[in-house]
């Protein structure tokens, strides 16, 4: 398009986000207005894709860091064609796919953005997507703002699109040096973000944001640019066109006063359509080789780590599916995910220790379609909890395998433990929760989670624990296992993970005083079987729940949630994490933590006493 077009297109866009907040009633026109001839140039003469067909594999993806400029992420799609006037204005409205901040609810929005410093972290993910795996030529175009250049989840990105030399990613940053409450940290020195970003190897370029031409030279130069990544640091002025609002202080995130004046200004209403740019041609590949899964088998009574199983295992999922990518955060040799590297090192991504761009890269993976599983220690899954909320908010599908999890590590004490996991990804919406006891559990679950959608948390154990089950059992999602059952059961003892061994072993303790005890493996936490909880209520009228975990949002309270419809609550004893450990052996710890067979004997003993 012609220079002229394209400022007519910048100043379209800025009405109707005017247009946008004032049906709303609320969101972010000012933050919009600012950006928008930079959309305007890249809609008109850069962007490739096709709006009638998102799933195209060799369509560029447009990501919304700054998510709540959302009015102007719509006003694209409207000048598009993709949306009509009538959708448009539902915008914020209950029902509306127009939400506030965009999520995958429209076809074009590849993930959900609003929390700030994720749209980048994404982005690399997809990039390196199209480097490594899609093999597609497609560009991955990230509108940033200043106010999360102070997130250090951007500067994860940075790095490491400079280690990978992705230059099919590109940065457009927009320095508008207003954030919500007052100036941002760098306001307009655009010096300042470009030395900080050439340090981690961009190619930079800082443009005056309202300059049509100055913008698409710009955009130009990134898409020649090779080797690099490339960061266009733009200055604009926050709502821009309007003067009543323009750079000034306290306008964030509210619709103008007088929006017809806001709209005459900017020359009234458009409704220029943009013939946005076909993307290139390209056959999709999965290029990698399918074959059956055998999965690992190991024999009852062998002490396995589970974490040893779920290597083994993840490494025979990856050979039968060609989908199937693993990223780690440094501690494959820890967590076991260096096996699934030996076998196949061409879908293996090393992320170092940057938890918030290890998650966000397999949420830009899984939007081109493959399937990421993910693992660190249980612990540092905490530092990108909030990519794992927007990953659910996304409807993004992720395995997530958190090792080293409760006191059973020992010895390294309760910086490296996971106590807090279940608890934190139970409450994630849509998600599964695993914590097997075996090795044969372990491999037969991590198979298993391939073929699920949403968020799957696999918790794994470092020290070894005996084979209790065959290669030939069966454990479905959402089941659990009776493990010890007879008529005359007095109290049924609940684990998962290392506490089911404990349960195993007072429950035969418990036998030789007249105790009859039924175990059960809780290995789904979430979905959990509330049918074998209700079931065993009824025949024991006693539960006695353990976990290495605290007692916050963890076994305890999932099997207290299947009596949560009314039904009547039997008596229950919760053993759990409620001092804060240090370093002793693990045999040590479960004892302190009051989660060992002496403490499940002691508890049941109390229980059934209380009622005799």
């Amino acid at each position: 398009m012609r220079h002229e077009q394209l400022s007519e297109l910048g100043q379209q866009l800025r009405v109707d986000s005017v247009r946008a907040a004032d049906a709303a009633g609320s969101g972010h026109p000012t933050s919009s207005m600012s950006a928008a001839d930079l959309m305007a140039v890249l809609m008109g003469n850069h962007l490739r894709y096709d709006f009638e067909q998102p799933e195209r594999p060799g369509n560029d993806h447009l990501i919304f860091s700054k998510g709540h400029a959302s009015p102007l992420l719509y006003s694209v799609y409207k000048a598009a064609g993709a949306l009509r006037d009538e959708e448009f204005v539902t915008f914020r409205k209950r029902g509306s796919r127009l939400e506030g901040h965009p999520t995958p609810r429209l076809p074009w929005v590849d993930v959900a953005t609003g929390s700030l410093g994720q749209g980048l972290p994404y982005g690399v993910g997809m990039a390196l997507s199209g480097k490594r795996l899609d093999h597609v030529p497609y560009r991955v175009w990230v509108l940033c703002g200043d106010s999360e250049m102070a997130e250090g989840s951007m500067w994860e990105a940075f790095e490491h699109a400079g280690y990978e030399r992705l230059d099919n990613l590109i940065a457009i940053i927009d320095v508008n040096r207003l954030g919500q409450r007052g100036p941002t940290r760098h306001e307009w020195d655009l010096d300042a973000y470009a030395r900080r970003i050439r340090a981690f190897d961009w190619h930079t370029i800082e443009i005056d944001g309202h300059d049509i031409e100055a913008i698409d030279r710009a955009y130009a130069e990134a898409l020649s640019t090779v080797g690099r990544p490339t960061a266009i640091i733009a200055r604009t002025m926050k709502g821009r066109g309007v003067a009543s609002v323009e750079n000034r202080e306290g306008m964030h995130g509210k619709p103008l006063k007088n929006p017809e004046e806001a709209i005459a200004e900017l020359g009234g209403v458009r409704n220029l359509a943009v013939p946005v740019l076909g993307p290139p041609s390209v056959a999709p590949t999965r290029p990698f080789a399918e074959g059956p899964l055998v999965l690992p088998r190991y024999n009852t009574g062998d002490p396995v780590p589970t974490r040893d199983a779920f290597g083994e295992a993840v490494a025979a999922v990856g050979t039968a599916r060609g989908d199937v990518v693993a990223l780690d955060g440094e501690v494959g040799d820890s967590t076991r995910l260096e096996y699934f590297h030996k076998e196949h090192p061409e879908r293996y991504f090393e992320f170092f220790i940057a938890e918030q761009q290890l998650v966000a890269a397999a949420v830009g993976m899984q939007v081109r379609g493959w399937n990421p599983y993910v693992s660190t220690f249980a612990a540092f899954f905490t530092r990108a909890y909030d990519f794992i909320r927007m990953a659910a908010i996304s409807d993004a599908d992720l395995n997530l395998i958190g090792s080293h999890a409760g006191v059973a590590i020992g010895e390294d004490g309760p910086s490296q433990m996971g106590v807090e996991d279940l608890a934190a990804i139970r409450a994630v919406h849509g998600s599964t929760v695993l914590y097997p006891c075996d090795a044969n559990q372990t491999a037969q679950l991590t198979a298993a989670m391939a073929a699920e959608s949403g968020i799957r948390y696999l918790r794994t154990t470092r020290g070894g624990m005996p084979v209790i089950y065959p290669p030939t059992e069966s454990f479905p999602i959402g089941g659990s296992k009776v493990v010890r059952a007879t008529d005359d059961d007095q109290v049924t003892l609940i684990g998962a993970g290392i506490t089911l061994h404990e349960a195993i072993e007072a429950a035969d303790r418990l036998a030789q005083e007249g105790i009859p005890a039924r175990v059960i493996d809780l290995y789904s936490v979430k979905p959990v079987d509330a049918e074998t909880l209700r079931t065993a209520a009824e025949v024991t009228g006693r539960l006695i729940t353990v976990e290495d975990h605290h007692p916050e949002g963890g076994l305890g309270d999932a099997v207290l949630g299947a009596f949560g419809d009314g039904r009547p609550v039997p008596r229950t004893i919760r053993l759990a994490l409620r001092t804060m450990p240090g370093s002793s052996t693990p045999d040590e710890q479960l004892s302190e933590a009051g989660i060992d067979a002496d403490a499940i004997v002691a508890a049941a003993r109390e229980l059934v006493g209380r009622d005799c």
